[in-house]
């Protein structure tokens, strides 16, 4: 059987290396991006992976007429998606006898969409799912193949999170494409009245708001890690939260000031008064600085205690 395997992300980079030890591949994934202040071209770790393991591989900017020659030309039986980036036509889809499938990091019809691990972070969710679906026009909507539990660590981040989903994703992918192979799978469609959606993330979802908990600000800097990062103002600066604990000791009051830098446990972090509860920043980094754990960034900014944040 041949798979035209389609993705971008490191998260789909176990599921590719996993698929071409019994299938024929050919990969699509984005073109190559400039990146940094020296504008370096970056390749995708889905590309890098390909090329690692010789596979024949297209990198189009859009889905047009080449690229529809190009897949015609390979003769794929399956199209197999994760995390590519662009949405598919009817024209493409129908390209493939056994049709397409996508993984997606959530229990569908739960939290359809783009950045669905953030999102389950975010709300606080201890559990959530891997679903193996259908492609399908309308998104994350296709029928549901196999759906597994994923457990979500209290000090989960979408990093760790994202790699955990990599690795149970790709034996559980290649489970749903032999039961395509041979014909054993089954199917059940979604309910629409239970869809939820979540949006992609954007730069400005990692402004922190210190009238907010203690906990939901926690939560904010684990979703937003690694990107767009948790940041506030100091100083007339980006200070980015890198990682932070909800806080409590007796010895250290709230004083009705959220965002007050109120001192520091030297075990726990640097204390910041919240809208409820106090939070204890472990890993800082001004704009353009190292990425610090909390000592090492108070010996170079000891006035950073008594002063406030987000002004």
């Amino acid at each position: 059987m041949r798979i035209v395997f389609a993705g971008t992300p490191a998260i789909a980079v176990p599921s590719l290396e996993l698929l071409a030890k019994d299938y024929e591949i050919l990969v699509l994934t984005n073109p190559d991006r400039p990146k940094g202040r020296g504008k370096k071209m970056i390749y995708s770790a889905v590309k890098e992976k390909a090329l690692e393991l010789e596979l024949p591989m297209v990198q189009p900017e859009k889905l047009d007429e080449d690229l529809l020659r190009r897949v015609k030309d390979f003769q794929g039986d399956l199209l197999v998606c994760i995390a590519y980036g662009k949405i598919f036509k009817q024209q493409f889809l129908d390209l493939f006898p056994l049709g397409g499938i996508n993984l997606h990091p959530s229990r569908l019809p739960e939290l359809r969409g783009p950045s669905p691990l953030s999102a389950a972070i975010s709300a606080g969710l201890e559990c959530s799912a891997i679903t193996v679906q259908r492609l399908a026009l309308k998104m994350d909507s296709g029928d549901i193949l196999v759906q597994q539990d994923l457990s979500i660590d209290s000090r989960e981040t979408t990093q760790s999170l994202t790699e955990k989903v990599a690795e149970m994703g790709a034996p559980l992918l290649l489970k749903v494409v032999q039961s395509i192979q041979n014909g054993s799978y089954s199917a059940v469609p979604q309910k629409e009245n239970q869809a939820s959606y979540c949006r992609l993330l954007q730069k400005i979802d990692g402004q922190l708001d210190w009238q907010q908990s203690a906990e939901k600000i926690d939560r904010q800097i684990r979703a937003c890690s690694p990107w767009p990062g948790a940041f506030t103002h100091w100083g007339g600066q980006q200070l980015y939260i890198r990682q932070a604990i909800p806080y409590e000791d007796p010895k250290f009051l709230p004083q009705g000031q959220p965002g007050r830098v109120l001192g520091v446990d030297k075990k726990a972090g640097i204390l910041v008064e919240t809208g409820r509860g106090i939070l204890a920043a472990q890993r800082l980094q001004l704009q353009s600085r190292k990425n610090l754990d909390f000592l090492s960034f108070l010996n170079g900014n000891k006035e950073l205690v008594n002063s406030q944040l987000g002004e």
